[in-house]
């Protein structure tokens, strides 16, 4: 196995990735603002940050990841208001359909999720913190972050502060270069909004102050890795920087990995236009949470990926050639002996993990497997595959699907799982059930009852294919 490199942000090059503390890497990962369902677009990099997580998993680190939910913030503040309900109740709903859509997606629980809600008290201390170091300052009961005390600040997103007027504020959260300013870091309370009472006087806290103190209490005052999406590189991690490396005077974070854009038809994602996509929207359109992984997983994260429904079709198409080759390696009656295929597999299993080491090239790491899956195809057509292949072969299969988790079926459970309608595919053991009943009708030769199994299983979504040494291979359609 060769050197990972990862594309750091922070630098604007590959850099070799060296963990602060051997065999171990500590990982944040901006998780959802719970406002609303999640999108697709925030789903790219939800699926990044798992490939990642994989990866280094498998190349044997420890990996510790966390993981928050932004469940305070303008939008929820006015949306709870609207609704008649407390901010918790608000957004345990969306909380909860994230978990579930993470799970339909096949994505692994970071070893970490926390409520921003639920560390308000750690993170009035990092403002007193930063208060205590001349950082800080007050304006009509809210406490703002001085940039000008941060010499350093911009240097994540490339920010030119020469023209930032001081003493100047911004009090949204969400902001362009164009209005960088003194940000909040802790917001006196509107009229009728609610608050927390605390030290530092009634509010609640800016979002890049939640991410901060949280990072920094569940892994420490300098993180390996910090994950997003480029929308969030400013201004919330540029903030995070210069609050988090004013209060410990250390590096907050070694290697930023952020995902570009995810656009639908070739346009930027919005409600305006028409193609806003949540998750639960593309399940009901008939779309399987395999296809919409593989899709996601499929374009290098550094790269903007166009979402569209011919891709959608294409990434079933892979993802079902992927099970297909899968089942006929367990399936097939092959000859004794082996061949070539050993040397064949090992070359695949070393260009795909090539791949993934070049800063998580997936398109890469993906080509090496379908080469693989061609040419066994084509040789155990021709009768020259052996049953010494199949270990091998099913090896590098194995490392594939320990990081893009597709190869097993169970798209149809993981659709009844969140209620989606027109999910009532039977299960496996139903079909392991129904292809034996067809079997024994064939060899009784009820060709009419052999029929009729094969046109209900047809009617629900499977299709079985006879092979030439009369067995049977079956797929969902």
């Amino acid at each position: 196995m060769g050197e990972i490199v990862f594309q750091n942000t922070l630098t604007g090059r590959k850099e070799p990735f060296v963990p602060l503390r051997a065999g171990e890497v500590s990982m944040y990962a901006c998780g959802p603002t719970v406002y609303n369902f999640a999108h697709v677009g925030n789903f790219r990099t939800f699926v990044f940050n798992d490939i990642l997580r994989r990866f280094l998993r498998s190349r044997g680190f420890r990996v510790r990841q966390v993981m928050n939910f932004t469940d305070v913030d303008d939008r929820i503040i006015a949306n709870a208001a609207a609704a008649g309900v407390s901010i918790r109740e608000y957004t345990d709903k969306y909380i909860k359909a994230f978990l579930a859509d993470r799970d339909a997606l096949g994505l692994q629980l970071p070893d970490t999720v926390v409520r921003a809600t639920e560390n308000i008290d750690e993170m009035v201390n990092l403002i007193e913190r930063l208060g205590a170091r001349g950082c800080t300052y007050n304006s009509d009961g809210s406490t703002y972050f001085r940039i000008s005390t941060f010499p350093a600040y911009g240097k994540l997103s490339k920010l030119d502060v020469a023209g930032i007027q001081a003493g100047a504020r911004v009090d949204v959260d969400r902001y362009d270069k164009a209005d960088a300013r003194d940000f909040a870091l802790w917001k006196a309370p509107k009229p009728g909004e609610f608050f927390w009472e605390t030290r530092i006087g009634p509010g609640r806290p800016g979002w890049h102050i939640e991410c901060s103190t949280m990072a920094m209490k569940y892994l420490g005052e300098t993180l390996d890795i910090h994950t997003g999406g480029v929308d969030l590189i400013f201004p919330h991690h540029e903030n995070e920087i210069a609050q988090s490396e004013s209060a410990t005077g250390k590096p907050f974070v070694r290697y930023w990995l952020h995902a570009e854009y995810l656009l639908v038809d070739s346009e930027k994602m919005s409600k305006s236009l028409g193609n806003f996509h949540t998750l639960r929207e593309l399940l009901q359109e008939g779309h399987k949470p395999s296809s919409i992984r593989f899709l996601l997983a499929s374009v290098p994260y550094r790269r903007q990926l166009n979402f569209t429904d011919d891709g959608l079709r294409q990434a079933a198409g892979s993802v079902d050639r992927l099970r297909t080759f899968a089942l006929r390696l367990r399936q097939g009656k092959f000859p004794e002996g082996a061949s070539a295929m050993s040397e064949r597999a090992a070359r695949a299993v070393e260009e795909f993990e090539a791949g993934l080491e070049d800063d998580l090239n997936t398109a890469r790491a993906l080509a090496a497997i379908f080469d693989l899956t061609r040419d066994a195809n084509t040789a155990m057509d021709r009768g020259e595959f052996h049953q010494g292949d199949i270990a091998p072969v099913t090896a590098a299969l194995d490392k594939f699907d320990a990081i893009f988790a597709v190869l097993v079926d169970d798209d149809a459970q993981k659709l009844r799982a969140l209620g989606v309608s027109g999910s009532e595919q039977p299960t496996d053991t139903e079909i392991e059930q129904l292809v034996g009943q067809r079997q024994a009708a064939r060899k009784s030769r009820n060709f009419l009852e052999a029929d009729r199994i094969r046109q209900q299983l047809s009617d629900r979504g499977i299709l079985l294919e006879d092979t030439r040494d009369g067995g049977i291979h079956w797929k969902r359609k």
